[in-house]
């Protein structure tokens, strides 16, 4: 098969898979906050968000997981093995997609406890775990296009510096936000 096509497949792959995971912890925040909601509401919201939550996990995020893996895989059998030795950027990487691959899975557990009714977290500390993703998938994205440790690692650096920078100015804003309520 066309090396350029699979690698497309695996790109698209990834892209709906972290679409999906992007939106399922924003669902999460939001279905956390139906639980400071009247009966009535909560009740309706509740059974809506089930729904949404397991569509989305069951038919986007996972499928769209396994694709982005065996595409991925088999580019690296058509690179070889040889390739893979040495290319220690793709050991990073690899790393970083099977971290991912534990967030999501991990997801498919907060799914199963909001239904039973359990706060996991509060909304803020979903709104942090969102951007895990995010920092996985730039870090991801620098070390496919640099393929160098000496520049991902100040790549990484930034990443890092930024991911302070969002903590502390989510802090803030909840601060704020709960100030003017």
């Amino acid at each position: 098969m066309n090396y350029l096509l699979i690698k497309s497949l695996h790109l698209i792959s990834m892209v709906a898979w972290f679409a999906g995971v992007f939106y399922l912890v924003r669902l999460f925040v939001y279905h956390t906050e139906t639980f400071d909601k009247s009966q009535e509401e909560k009740g309706i919201l509740t059974q809506q968000y089930h729904i949404m939550e397991r569509r989305l996990f069951n038919i986007i995020c996972r499928p769209a997981m396994l694709f982005t893996w065996i595409f991925g895989v088999y580019m690296i059998y058509l690179n070889g093995m040889d390739w893979l030795k040495e290319n220690p950027w793709m050991h990073a990487k690899l790393l970083l997609v099977f971290l991912l691959s534990g967030y999501t899975e991990y997801s498919s557990r907060i799914i199963k406890q909001l239904h039973k009714g359990k706060v996991v977290m509060t909304s803020f500390n979903f709104r942090l775990y969102n951007e895990v993703p995010f920092l996985l998938l730039a870090s991801i994205i620098l070390l496919a296009v640099y393929k160098n440790f000496l520049q991902f690692g100040y790549a990484f650096a930034g990443i890092v510096a930024f991911a302070i920078v969002l903590f502390i100015f989510a802090k803030l804003y909840k601060k704020l936000r709960t100030k003017t309520n």
